[in-house]
């Protein structure tokens, strides 16, 4: 019997991304239900009671909760069918997922506070989140991905940020072409990628996204 794969997506989550960006990538069909986070459905409580948070993959009725870890369920059962998104040796896994979770806490937080902040709070997250790109420029080399050669987990955990960085310019005076030359070329790599372009909010959703927050929070 064929697979059901459902997302419960929300269109500007960076994490909603990664797993949109991963299906793409490993060819595997579903049916995406983007979710109301203001007034989440029924089906978005049940499937995931404990943070009622996108992105949940249901595949066959059953809920997977948490984007990294559901594209490491997405190389666990399609690992034969399509390309594995974590390397398979031990050692390079590990390295991934630290990276991974680097990005999930320093990336993510600083991100947080360029978008939702403004005068001197906004500044200091520009500020981190310049650092942290140095140390992931560093780590990216002259690779053309943080696979090396191959498009993967970290480069799947990151694109949409670099995607907000991008959108970051318009509002928030940010950049770190200078600093990081060799990371935007990997991100504008990155999106040449159907995968990818397919799969990452436009500017017109990401300033929709932008004025849906700050409304929110009476910025």
């Amino acid at each position: 019997m064929a697979s059901q794969v459902i997302l419960l997506d929300y269109w500007p989550s960076p994490f909603a991304a990664r797993v949109r960006t991963a299906l793409a990538e490993k060819g595997i069909h579903y049916e995406s239900k983007d979710e109301d986070l203001a007034d989440k459905s029924p089906l978005l409580v049940e499937m995931n009671p404990v943070h009622q948070k996108v992105p949940v993959l249901i595949h066959n009725g059953k809920p997977i909760c948490e984007s990294d870890v559901i594209i490491q369920y997405l190389d666990d059962v399609w690992k034969d069918e399509s390309p594995l998104l974590l390397p398979s040796d031990p050692y390079l896994k590990a390295k991934a997922r630290f990276w991974n979770h680097f990005i999930n806490t320093k990336v993510h937080e600083s991100s947080r506070k360029v978008w939702m902040s403004k005068g001197a709070d906004q500044e200091a997250g520009k500020k981190e989140l310049t650092e942290w790109c140095k140390l992931l420029e560093e780590e990216l080399g002259d690779n053309l991905y943080f696979g090396v050669e191959t498009f993967g987990f970290v480069d799947i955990s990151l694109v949409p940020f670099y995607n907000w960085f991008n959108f970051f310019k318009t509002f928030a005076d940010f950049s770190i072409q200078a600093e990081c030359p060799n990371l935007v070329k990997w991100g504008e790599r990155c999106l040449e990628r159907e995968s990818v372009s397919k799969s990452l909010p436009n500017p017109d959703q990401m300033y929709a996204a932008f004025l849906e927050f700050n409304q929110r929070l009476g910025i």
